[in-house]
């Protein structure tokens, strides 16, 4: 069974390359419930991105905002977005990503005008319903698209003026809302949040206390609970288990170290609350997950 990881660096932009210097298109035809708790973990890319839900439902996580996806239905994620997608069952949901440069340069009449307003509004997502006129066309495109991608010859000229048109779709339809506010996305709040992760993240070993977390962004305990809340859905001490657990994983499958060393290594208080932790979080025990990802 393969198990797969969303890689990110400490800002949680993803570092996998999508597509190539010379075509930034890239196209995944995932299963959402194949990856590490079930979930492509919270991340955000340079790069445009749309999935649809070809099979099954998905939520998507997105700032404040938990989005239902069911079956027919397709999401776009702007430029810079921290997102996150959970699966609660099996999935097929094929997505693209790809640079907004893909469809034009940045120094041309093209990119200014119809490009560069919508990455740098103030919309972090477009939900497609195949209900509503302009989106079901959307759809259909997108469709076309994935065969193309299936293809051992893609037709990349073809992707690109298929990209485009749904572009133009979905630029003569989107609400951009009121002025430029392209630094959204790297507000006060989530630089705390990213603040707050990080600390976790190197100190995940230590006996660490929600009093500490908050202060290694300088705010209060209510202040890290809501910051947490409002971005990323889960507690600080939640998350803090789960960046424990995720750790705990990866020496399941690269070390032959006992279930025991692991549990302290990664800073649980004993053996029996990390292999109940484990179990509620990845469907198996310590041992199960070790013979079926090694």
């Amino acid at each position: 069974m393969n198990v797969y990881k969303t890689i990110t660096d400490e800002t949680f932009r993803e570092t996998t390359v999508h597509g190539k210097e010379d075509y930034p298109l890239a196209y995944y035809p995932e299963n959402i419930w194949e990856f590490d708790f079930h979930r492509i973990d919270w991340h955000w890319h340079n790069e445009l991105e749309i999935l649809y839900v070809a099979d099954g439902k998905i939520f998507c996580l997105v700032g404040a905002d938990k989005i239902e996806l069911r079956e027919g239905y397709a999401i776009f994620i702007n430029s810079s977005v921290l997102h996150r997608y959970e699966a609660q069952g099996s999935t097929f949901t094929p997505n693209i990503v790809f640079a907004p440069t893909l469809m034009a340069a940045e120094d041309t009449l093209v990119f200014r005008k119809f490009i560069r307003p919508v990455i740098y509004s103030s919309v972090m997502y477009q939900v497609f319903d195949p209900k509503i006129s302009w989106q079901q066309n959307i759809l259909q495109i997108l469709q076309q698209i994935f065969v193309l991608q299936r293809r051992d010859e893609k037709n990349e000229l073809g992707t690109i003026q298929m990209v485009l048109q749904m572009w133009e779709i979905l630029f003569q339809n989107i609400n951009l809302g009121a002025g430029d506010t392209g630094h959204r996305r790297l507000s006060h709040q989530q630089a705390k949040l990213q603040i707050m992760m990080q600390y976790i993240q190197e100190h995940y070993m230590e006996e660490i206390t929600l009093e500490r977390i908050a202060r290694a962004a300088s705010i209060s305990k209510s202040g890290a609970l809501h910051i947490f809340q409002s971005g990323i859905h889960i507690s600080p001490v939640a998350y803090l288990i789960q960046y424990r657990l995720k750790k705990a994983a990866e020496q399941l499958q690269t070390t032959q170290k006992t279930v025991s060393a692991i549990a302290l290594d990664t800073g649980f208080s004993s053996p029996e609350y990390f292999c109940r932790q484990f179990k509620q979080h990845y469907y198996m025990s310590a041992m199960e997950y070790r013979r079926k990802t090694t």
